[in-house]
């Protein structure tokens, strides 16, 4: 069973969560080739973070980033500030929601329910660009 790893580098995305299924997608297209395997996406930043959720109705990531916001509001206490006020919630918020998906893939394909996508979740205002690692194994 063969392996395959590449780097994926995404634009940078203003804060919020942002759907990549496209750019994991087109950056490992051997996925094609893969009648049974697991895709694994790994975030290689401490200030964003990774989730499978709806991709149809554009209301869903803004109301994912506000809930986000409220349960880590940047004015909480935080002793590490340095970054500014924006990178301590990053950092819990990422810790929360994770920095890595496996995805089953099944026929060529992502096996994605009908209206999930894969985000970036963005918690930084000026985040910059991100990069992922994906790795493919399966035959």
């Amino acid at each position: 069973m063969p392996w395959y790893q590449r780097e994926v580098r995404l634009p940078a995305y203003r804060r919020g969560c942002h759907i990549v299924t496209q750019h994991v997608r087109e950056g490992m297209p051997e996925i094609a080739d893969v009648e049974i395997g697991l895709l694994h996406v790994f975030s290689m930043h401490t200030s964003a973070s990774l989730s499978i959720n709806e991709n149809a109705d554009p209301d869903v990531p803004i109301d994912m980033e506000s809930a986000l916001n409220h349960i880590m509001p940047e004015n909480f206490p935080f002793r590490h500030t340095c970054e500014g006020p924006d990178d301590m919630p990053a950092h819990v918020k990422a810790s929360l929601m994770g920095n890595s998906l496996s995805i089953p893939v099944s026929n060529g394909r992502l096996a994605l329910g009908t209206w999930q996508g894969i985000y970036l979740c963005e918690h930084r205002n000026h985040g910059g660009s991100r990069r992922l690692v994906l790795t493919l194994q399966g035959e």
